[in-house]
């Protein structure tokens, strides 16, 4: 029963969160991109690009940042038993490793980075992504522990 009344909202809150953020930096990547060289994006442009993109990655992108996110929120919640140091540091730091390792092995695997929205400062924005999530489950998880 906890898994579904503590765990599973947590993770979900914690996972459309990371996703989503990450999705929204990725296409503003791309855009300003687009910027860089003399093309103009309007508002409406934009928009619809961040949408686009959040629809045609959470399939892709998303199931793997929840597999990532899985993974590395059950190693956290170990460390978070063995060691202590605070939940929230384990989970948010949980979330950046789960982010860089997907982003890392896409690029080790297939030889060319996948996300655009992660190639140069990019990949650092993709981290904040991860990081917002885990702290996000951190918080969530913590404060349904306690109803």
């Amino acid at each position: 029963m906890l898994f579904l009344t503590r765990l599973l909202p947590s993770f979900l809150v914690a996972w459309l969160l990371s996703f989503t953020i990450a999705s929204l930096f990725h296409s503003q990547y791309v855009v300003n991109q687009l910027v860089n060289v003399g093309v103009a994006v309007p508002l409406a442009d934009r928009l619809n690009v961040m949408a686009q993109d959040w629809l045609g990655m959470i399939t892709t992108y998303g199931v793997i940042i929840a597999v990532a996110l899985a993974i590395a929120f059950t190693v956290a919640n170990w460390l978070s038993k063995k060691y202590a140091i605070s939940r929230d540091v384990w989970f948010t730091f949980a979330g950046i490793a789960a982010l860089a390792t997907v982003l890392i092995a896409f690029e080790l695997i297939m030889k060319i980075n996948v996300i655009a929205g992660a190639r140069s400062w990019g990949f650092y924005t993709q981290l904040l992504a991860g990081a917002a999530g885990g702290f996000v489950f951190s918080k969530v998880s913590a404060a349904l522990t306690h109803k």
